[in-house]
């Protein structure tokens, strides 16, 4: 009765062991890495051996009997790797070596060096096997007790008649007995921390997806006032452009009403200047129709780039013409200067190039009351990443209004403008300077602008000057 007494002192002390294990493990090694779970395993297996032992029956002086198999057991049934088993089994019987170095000590760590490799050959089986948990536990656990009894038996530590009929009665059943009730007891608190395990990992995705939830919630409030900015920008352009589609409208179905009535008090110079109104306005329809198709070609990606020769010399003389009206009218200041180092011919379209510097004179003249406007075309060198691009610059600079610095961005897009109220003093659709940006990228180009509000405003047209240019 001694045997059993000592193997339910035993079986006490695992079971306090892995209660207390599981809490230190639930609330500190369970958020710890793979590698530290397997130490910290390894370490309770042995301890617990150890713990059997110290308060095993002691049938001699050297000669010990105790349940220090039963935590491999445990850990082919929880932590089933071969490995892990072999080092259990090894170090759990090392520690038998603390209680005197002899020749029963030297046999347990022989024994319990055998168990651990037989347990993980048992491990090996329970992967490959499809066989049921109870019944793989059950297995493990009379293979195990069987192979601990015949190792006791053969190496003859106790003799081997007495150990047969008066220890191996008692010893072999309470063994199976109390590995069976200790190993379901673990088991349970396996799968209690398994089950903490999956909770700890489904509140890391739930706060994962919760996270996610929020980016992608402030992401859709940014687009959301992004979409309603964008169908305010499109309401405004709207009413804008039917103010300038309007104006012109009017005065061609005005004036051409009052020609076609043939009124007689009509003089031939009235009928002149009537003509001529009718004339611009129908020039002014034209070329705000112009600005939408340049727009969705550029946007439909079907917009043809020609590629000739500009005389740049031209240029001055060309631009004087068209706007030198303009600026007496407005009783403004124009030049156009061209340095020396610019060449005589560059490579381009010649078309859209002179299209882009109307655009920006136009604006110029437009929001410039007093002062003047001034063009100057030259030779710049930007640093394109580690060497230097030569570039073609046309700089247009007015004294006008200006532009604050946080709408310098804002007009260059299509359908949005600096200030709508500044838009219905001055007219104009704002197209402008979105088909100029276009059209200055597919020209290998790009537009800058240096700008405070009522200090007027520089735009600067930049063009890529290839190696074939003539000077």
């Amino acid at each position: 009765m001694e045997y059993v007494k000592i193997f339910f002192v035993n079986t006490a002390l695992l079971i306090t062991l892995s209660y207390l294990a599981n809490l230190i493990y639930k609330y500190t090694v369970t958020h710890a890495s793979e590698p530290v779970k397997r130490v910290s395993w390894v370490l309770l297996a042995v301890f617990a051996g150890w713990i059997s032992t110290f308060f095993g029956y002691r049938l001699h002086e050297h000669v010990i009997f105790d349940l220090r198999y039963v935590p491999l057991i445990i850990s082919t049934l929880a932590y089933p790797q071969p490995l892990v088993l072999i080092i259990i089994g090894i170090a759990t019987g090392l520690t038998r070596l603390t209680f005197g170095v002899n020749e029963a000590a030297l046999v347990g760590v022989l024994n319990l060096t055998i168990l651990g490799f037989v347990c993980a050959a048992l491990s090996v089986w329970m992967k490959r096997s499809s066989s049921s948990v109870m019944y793989k536990g059950i297995a493990t656990i009379l293979v195990v007790n069987v192979v601990n009894v015949l190792n006791i038996a053969v190496f003859g530590v106790i003799p081997t008649h007495d150990y047969i009929t008066k220890i191996l009665p008692v010893t072999f059943p309470a063994g199976l007995v109390l590995s069976a009730l200790f190993a379901l007891i673990i088991r349970d608190f396996h799968l209690d921390l398994m089950r903490t395990g999956q909770i700890i990992r489904a509140n890391k995705l739930l706060s994962e997806q919760t996270e996610e939830l929020h980016k992608n919630k402030i992401v859709l409030e940014e687009r959301a006032k992004q979409l309603m900015l964008a169908s305010q920008f499109k309401s405004e352009f709207l009413a804008n452009m039917s103010h300038e589609l309007r104006t012109p409208l009017n005065s061609i179905i005005n004036l051409s009403q009052m020609i076609e009535e043939g009124d007689e008090s009509l003089s031939a110079e009235e009928l002149a200047e009537y003509g001529g109104i009718i004339h611009r306005s129908g020039e002014d329809l034209l070329s705000l129709i112009n600005d939408i198709l340049d727009l969705s070609k550029v946007e439909a990606g079907k917009l043809d780039i020609i590629i000739e020769d500009l005389n740049t010399s031209e240029v001055p003389d060309l631009l004087v013409q068209q706007f030198g009206v303009l600026a007496r009218q407005k009783q403004l200041t124009f030049s156009v200067s061209l340095d020396e180092g610019v060449p005589a011919v560059i490579y381009t379209d010649p078309q859209r190039v002179q299209q882009i510097l109307r655009n920006l004179l136009s604006n110029a003249f437009k929001f410039t009351m007093t002062g003047g406007v001034t063009m100057n075309i030259r030779v710049v060198e930007r640093q394109e990443g580690a060497a230097a691009q030569k570039w073609i610059a046309f700089e247009v600079q007015d004294t006008g209004i200006g532009i604050p610095p946080e709408k310098h961005d804002l007009i260059f897009e299509a359908f949005e403008q600096a200030d709508i109220n500044v838009s219905r003093k001055y007219g104009g659709t704002g197209l402008g300077l979105s088909i100029s940006n276009d059209l200055a990228r597919l020209l290998g180009g790009f537009i800058t602008l240096h700008s405070r509000e009522g200090q007027g405003s520089i735009f600067s047209l930049y063009l890529p000057l290839h190696s074939g240019a003539s000077v």
